[in-house]
């Protein structure tokens, strides 16, 4: 009689080239640990591009900064999720709290998450959204009433003073939030590059390109929202609004990518024993996903693509759809980034002389359909979030700094 554990184990080894030991054939961290990272770099970013209204007065930025803070929120509550289902007992996660390990970085995640989610990112929206609330639900009817009423914390304050002090309130957490933002991904690079048993993590520079990498990745997804949402609602893009958020973001890409070829020269130049077979993984296993996603449709075509806005004078439409496959395109290959590193490091033997492969399933915890609805969700919660609290009309979005909108709002 066939064991299937023999049988899976032979199916295994067909996938093998070189030398590889048993437990080794198995990649351990699938497409859940690919997704986490890449759903908290989004959130960094978001934040990152949020903050340029507060604490730079990056006035352009103005009409897609609470779009971007209502990103950062939707994607942080939902970027837990990945880990919690890889975990064998995620009912268990609740116990890093009760018995802090200080001295572990993965175990650490926990209260870096609290922090930002709580002190961070509620209360600057908190504050953002306070007297638009009071204002809303003097006009709205029982359910959505009861909702702003009870956010806003049955506050009634609706002061030119009280709006100061929002304001005040708003750009000092900010400033306390962009350290956090940089500690929420770079500690994730950290993770990564302190295995010094595994060559293709190893690296100084692995929080740095984890976190320019993130800001590239945040930056692009508002760009797409905002450029998708604004004319489904009937309105009209600001396009002044967009080549400045793709001014920052051309810039982040540069310096990723300076970062990427300045890790990538240091490895060659180190030439350690791992170097042959972190070859052969780039230009076998990793060849379509680093080579062709990765570098050339994540980043050269992008990077070409802005260029070309920055040397010519295209019209306005032209420039939008240019600047909209350009945000596609680094979506793609900030994804394949994280793939490239969690799955690509672990497909070489600790032995250097054999490559494995990694097959996702179709279903079940780790598979492509739960990837699918980790990738989703955050977009449904962010549909809730605007639902409850819309990020762009004119008049409510005046109303917190005292102007035309709130005079409308405070007069009907």
């Amino acid at each position: 009689m066939n064991n299937p554990l023999t049988e899976k184990l032979f199916e295994l080894l067909k996938q093998v080239s070189g030398f590889i030991y048993p437990n080794e054939i198995e990649v351990h961290w699938g497409i859940l640990v690919v997704v986490y990272p890449y759903l908290t770099g989004l959130v960094a970013g978001a934040f990152i591009l949020a903050s340029l209204v507060k604490v730079f007065n990056v006035k352009e930025v103005q009409p897609a900064y609470r779009l971007a803070l209502l990103t950062a929120l939707a994607f942080l509550l939902i970027a837990p999720l990945p880990l919690l289902l890889h975990l064998g007992h995620p009912e268990r996660s609740y116990e890093i709290f009760l018995n802090p390990n200080f001295t572990s970085a993965m175990a650490m995640f926990g209260f870096v998450y609290a922090w930002y989610l709580m002190v961070v990112l509620v209360l600057e929206i908190w504050f953002t959204y306070r007297k638009d609330m009071i204002l809303w639900s003097q006009k709205e009817r029982f359910l959505m009433r009861w909702i702003h009423k009870t956010i806003s914390l049955f506050s009634k304050d609706v002061s030119e003073k009280g709006a100061e002090f929002d304001k005040k309130m708003v750009r000092g957490i900010t400033i306390i939030g962009i350290p956090s933002a940089f500690l929420l991904h770079g500690y994730v690079g950290f993770i990564f590059g302190s295995i010094k048993a595994n060559p293709w993590w190893s690296s100084v520079l692995m929080p740095i390109v984890f976190l320019f990498s993130a800001i590239v990745s945040g930056i692009a997804l508002v760009i797409l929202l905002y450029m998708v949402i604004t004319p489904l609602r009937g309105e009209k893009i600001d396009i002044k609004c967009v080549d400045k958020m793709a001014s920052f973001l051309f810039y982040a890409v540069i310096v990723d990518f300076s970062l990427e070829m300045l890790d990538f020269i240091h490895r060659l130049y180190e030439s350690e024993e791992s170097i042959k077979i972190l070859g052969e993984l780039v230009m076998n296993r990793l060849f379509i996903s680093l080579g062709v996603i990765q570098v050339l449709l994540g980043m050269l075509i992008p990077l070409a693509l802005m260029v070309a806005i920055k040397l010519f004078r295209f019209d306005e439409e032209l420039r939008k759809l240019l600047y909209f496959v350009s945000a596609i395109l680094i979506q793609l290959g900030i994804f394949a980034t994280r793939w490239n590193v969690v799955v690509g490091g672990q497909m070489f033997s600790k032995s250097f002389r054999g490559l494995t492969v990694y097959k996702m399933e179709l279903g079940g915890v780790e598979g492509f359909l739960m990837t699918l609805v980790l990738l989703i969700l955050p977009l449904v919660t962010l549909a809730i979030l605007i639902k409850i609290l819309p990020p762009w009309d004119s008049a409510k979005a005046d109303s917190v700094e005292g102007g035309p909108g709130y005079q409308k709002l405070a007069t009907d």
